[in-house]
């Protein structure tokens, strides 16, 4: 089976919707690849729900390269996307064209995905023209957590929509061929939606977007205690792990396990 390229997503817009979520090991892609996922963004997110960390701000991009080539190895059917870390392409363009061909060189995803709409336009631009496909990221872009104050809800009020409408026009003139809209009011990323021409993907910004993305370990009920708004639990594999892991313990302790059937 051939796996999905930027042409392929590109197409998708206003025909069908685009399933995208996160993996960080070889195992959980092979499992989502093979559950229909369309995309699989390597997000930075592995900084807080992998390393235990309260941001995504302490991601180095050696961890970004190993994980992402895990999932490459892992997955044959969706594109991957890797996200480029906190700080990996906000000093300069130079910065971001080495540090986006290296995370593709050898982390062998397909694309790349940076924040910022406005401000990352030139770094985009550069990636793009040197080959490297860019998937934006604009409303609440949690590398800029400590500026914009927490994790909030972006484009409330008419300047900040206007921003916000500017950063994803921005992002598509840049040349990305999507872009992640992260918690805004779901009548503005309609209306941006509606003004792109690439597929946008929203996180906490309606049904109206183009396709969806959710960090795979929430939605599995993994990541026990996060229950933001957006998030839909569809499945509470946490209790699942904890039970089997004191089934395990209990027989471990009383001799049941290994039995003969389990033993050379």
């Amino acid at each position: 089976m051939a796996r999905f390229n930027v042409h392929d997503i590109l197409k998708m817009k206003g025909d069908e919707r685009i399933v995208m979520v996160t993996a960080y090991d070889a195992t959980f892609a092979k499992l989502l690849d093979r559950s229909g996922a369309d995309m699989l963004l390597v997000g930075d997110s592995l900084g807080m729900v992998i390393q235990g960390h309260d941001s995504t701000l302490p991601v180095a991009m050696e961890h970004m390269i190993y994980h992402t080539a895990a999932v490459v190895r892992g997955s044959e059917r969706a594109l991957v996307v890797g996200d480029l870390p906190f700080m990996s392409y906000q000093i300069s363009v130079e910065d971001a064209l080495r540090n986006g061909g290296w995370l593709m060189a050898d982390g062998g995803c397909q694309a790349v995905k940076l924040e910022g709409g406005v401000r990352s336009a030139a770094a985009i631009k550069a990636l793009v023209h040197a080959g490297v496909p860019v998937v934006g990221h604009v409303g609440l872009t949690p590398q800029s957590v400590n500026a914009m104050g927490g994790f909030k809800v972006q484009g409330k009020n008419e300047a900040a929509a206007k921003a916000i409408m500017e950063d994803a026009l921005a992002v598509q003139d840049a040349g990305a061929f999507c872009v992640v809209l992260e918690a805004i009011p779901a009548e503005l990323a309609a209306k941006v939606t509606a003004a792109l021409d690439i597929p946008t993907v929203g996180i906490g910004a309606g049904v109206h977007c183009d396709g969806q993305v959710l960090v795979s370990y929430d939605y599995l009920g993994l990541n026990e205690g996060f229950q933001p708004r957006f998030l839909k639990r569809y499945a509470n594999l946490g209790s699942a792990v904890r039970e089997a892991t004191m089934c395990y313990a209990d027989e471990v302790r009383t001799g049941a396990f290994p039995d003969d059937e389990h033993s050379f």
